[in-house]
């Protein structure tokens, strides 16, 4: 959406508004069409010349952000094409350890990559961030790095939003301020001075200055059937784990939130978080798995509404098991399980993006740039 910049305040615009009846009355739907086996459909992702459509996983949680700086000018040599980063205000399990500003990153990456596509996964535009907030952070990477750069959003978690502003409502009420945020930050985005006032959020005359000629792209996550639907009907796509993104019911509600909105599925983007270990060895593999333990049942309501890392840690450990976390990831030293399981996602129109708890990360970048990344068709 090219800038039409306004040299007075223009009329109201009109706010949509988007409450939690008219959000659950939308996805009435999505109950029977995600008890239906999805529709297969796939629109190959798509890098830069001389990368792959895979991407790397920068986590903010585990490594301090001059790490991740280094280390995305070298996923990006290796011939990795995309860049995701947590944005967390605090690590998910304590033992992690870390929790930098992940939109300084983003504003670092600009400059560190020449070619790689980046973007977070994902943002929480509901409580902490103001949806105006985020416009702008984002309208400014897409003029550090036109074309480049895409924004994930998601309702949240409470080790963050809770944690920070004591704020963390019931699902129907964060999945309609995600909607009515991601409606903001588009209106602001036509870099118009704009009026808007909806259920939660409401700007007064506010313009942003400076909009890229290219807009960024929006990613929904989704876990769940219903985030999946509006991933489809309001997002240019879904964002979210592997495992999701291979799910009938969840595929099959995305394609009927793009079909409601009158857009082709296979138009929009879709990126997976894919984790892997290239080791069996106990000691590394124990490393990752105990940093990533939740992620065998991430959105369980007893850790969703968890606002503290360490509880959450401890409610982890006695939840799952270390085979448990690492049941269905990628493993060892072979590379084809590894191009296995990327090929399986790219030949379902799925973007992946490697995500490696392991302690030595540029180990993990090589041995992919140097085994893997070269058999991906």
């Amino acid at each position: 959406m090219p800038p039409t910049p306004a040299a007075a305040p223009s009329p109201a615009a009109p706010s949509p508004t988007v409450s939690r009846r008219a959000l659950l009355a939308g996805l009435a739907a999505v109950s029977a069409v995600a008890a239906a086996p999805a529709t297969a459909y796939a629109a190959p992702p798509k890098a830069p010349a001389g990368k792959k459509p895979v991407g790397f996983v920068l986590s903010h949680e585990q490594f301090r952000t001059q790490s991740l700086v280094a280390w995305s000018t070298q996923a990006e040599a290796a011939g990795f094409g995309y860049l995701w980063t947590s944005d967390h205000i605090q690590p998910w399990e304590d033992v992690q350890g870390h929790a930098m500003h992940p939109w300084i990153t983003q504003a670092l990456l600009s400059q560190s990559t020449r070619t790689a596509t980046f973007g977070t996964g994902v943002t929480c535009p509901i409580y902490r961030h103001h949806p105006s907030e985020v416009a702008q952070a984002w309208a400014s990477l897409g003029i550090l790095a036109p074309g480049r750069v895409f924004l994930g959003v998601g309702a949240g978690e409470a080790l963050n939003e809770r944690a920070a502003t004591g704020q963390f409502g019931p699902y129907a009420e964060r999945a309609a301020r995600l909607v009515e945020a991601v409606q903001l930050i588009r209106e602001l985005w036509k870099g118009q001075r704009t009026t808007f006032t909806g259920q939660y959020y409401s700007v007064d005359q506010f313009q942003l200055y400076d909009v890229p000629t290219k807009p960024v792209p929006i990613l929904m996550a989704a876990s769940g059937p219903n985030s999946a639907y509006n991933a489809g009907r309001y997002g240019d796509g879904w964002i979210g784990s592997a495992k999701d993104q291979m799910d009938p019911a969840l595929q099959a509600a995305f394609q009927k939130g793009a079909q409601d909105s009158g857009r082709d599925p296979a138009t929009l983007l879709r990126y997976a978080e894919l984790f892997v270990s290239t080791t069996t060895l106990p000691t590394p593999l124990h490393y990752a798995a105990e940093r990533w333990r939740f992620t065998y049942d991430s959105w369980n309501p007893t850790l969703l509404y968890d606002p503290n890392p360490l509880s959450i840690q401890h409610k982890a450990e006695r939840m799952f098991s270390m085979a448990q976390v690492t049941s269905t990831w990628p493993k060892g030293a072979s590379a084809q399980v590894h191009v296995d399981a990327v090929q399986g996602l790219l030949d379902m129109g799925v973007l992946p993006f490697v995500h490696s708890g392991e302690r030595d990360q540029p180990a993990v970048i090589d041995f992919y740039g140097e085994h893997v990344l070269p058999k991906i068709s």
